[in-house]
């Protein structure tokens, strides 16, 4: 990604990404169910921009997408990549 791309990570691996100069959206991780689920109900999450349509979403910020559901789809994400980590890694990580 270019230097105006801010890449959220944990244990080195993506969970989150949005624009530094603009913000207008943030691509998050998503189960493929719920990713198609939140597209049908909000016109502000479309398939991830630049990303595997099937597992990450855009969510357009100030859009139909309240506050609290931004909060809990950045937490599912991170919590996705979490379930993905080695059971060493994910040791390393609690004990941080």
């Amino acid at each position: 990604f270019g230097p105006d791309t801010l890449v959220y990570k944990v244990m080195g691996k993506m969970f989150a990404l949005s624009g530094i100069e603009d913000f207008q959206y943030i691509n998050l991780k998503c189960d493929p169910e719920k990713a198609i689920e939140l597209r049908e109900t909000y016109q502000d999450v479309r398939p991830g921009y630049h990303m595997n349509k099937k597992l990450w979403n855009s969510v357009y910020i100030n859009g139909d997408v309240e506050d609290d559901l931004i909060f809990e789809m950045i937490n599912d994400s991170y919590n996705l990549i979490v379930a993905s980590l080695t059971k060493k890694l994910q040791a390393e990580l609690k004990a941080l």
